[in-house]
């Protein structure tokens, strides 16, 4: 008798193309995603919020509501509707520059409300819809269409390290890192997803997740070597891990 051991979540959009760049980790992501709200059977109370860069398809692909907000404003626009509507399960979906650059003030000010939100952060380390521009998260000596030479400290300061950033604001309830270049560490990935999803819905606080993801396109790189260059370079900046849970220390 066979026995189906993999399917489509219910929570993705069955007509949906994918219209990332090959080899972008954003598709594993967005399914993680997919799966969680199954899982949690948040589906029919979920309304998401995704700002200017590549995630802002999330909409293409997942059936809930969304909005779109301008760019690095997910988080406030995501406070408005979780007031609004406290009975509905939100979270934000962003890009690195959105999250912790344009939208840092926004983003560690949900986190310091201690607001009843889900964020997840895809950090690829650059500017990936506008053509690969030096990012918050770009690492010292990565060039880019704005960094031809590499990032430097004295010109372009460090990259920033989000998950600590929003594990030190006292209303953060979890912040996590993960990564996406293996399958045990995609596990992981949906682990900490789920972990950001029922902090909010225990009403515990702010829940994050940062994911480590590749932009072959603008690295100019192939999909394997991108994800070599995430475990032998961006980890090595980035490292993964739990930086808060406080259902860990009640």
């Amino acid at each position: 008798m066979a026995v189906q051991v993999f399917k489509i979540p219910d929570s993705i959009k069955k007509d949906c193309k994918f219209s990332f760049c090959p080899g972008c980790d954003h598709g594993v992501a967005i399914r993680l995603v997919a799966e969680v709200l199954d899982e949690l059977g948040l589906r029919e109370k979920t309304i998401s919020a995704t700002s200017i860069g590549c995630s802002v398809c999330l909409y293409d692909f997942l059936e809930i509501d969304c909005i779109e907000a301008p760019h690095g404003r997910a988080l406030a626009a995501a406070t408005g509707v979780k007031r609004a509507r406290p009975d509905k399960f939100v979270f934000t979906y962003q890009g690195d520059g959105d999250f912790a650059s344009i939208g840092l003030a926004e983003s560690l000010h949900a986190a310091l409300r201690g607001e009843k939100l889900s964020a997840i952060c895809i950090n690829n380390t650059t500017y990936g819809m506008t053509g690969g521009q030096l990012g918050p998260t770009t690492l010292l000596g990565q060039k880019t269409t704005t960094s031809v030479d590499g990032r430097n400290v004295e010109y372009y300061g460090y990259p920033i390290k989000i998950a600590e950033h929003v594990a030190l604001c006292d209303g953060t309830a979890f912040s996590a890192r993960v990564s996406l270049d293996t399958i045990a560490n995609i596990r992981k990935a949906k682990q900490a997803i789920k972990k950001a999803f029922q902090v909010q819905m225990d009403g515990l606080g702010f829940g994050f997740v940062e994911i480590l993801a590749t932009c072959p396109t603008n690295w100019k790189m192939t999909p394997e070597q991108a994800h070599e260059r995430v475990r032998t370079q961006m980890m090595e900046v980035f490292k993964p891990g739990v930086y808060k849970d406080i259902t860990q220390n009640n």
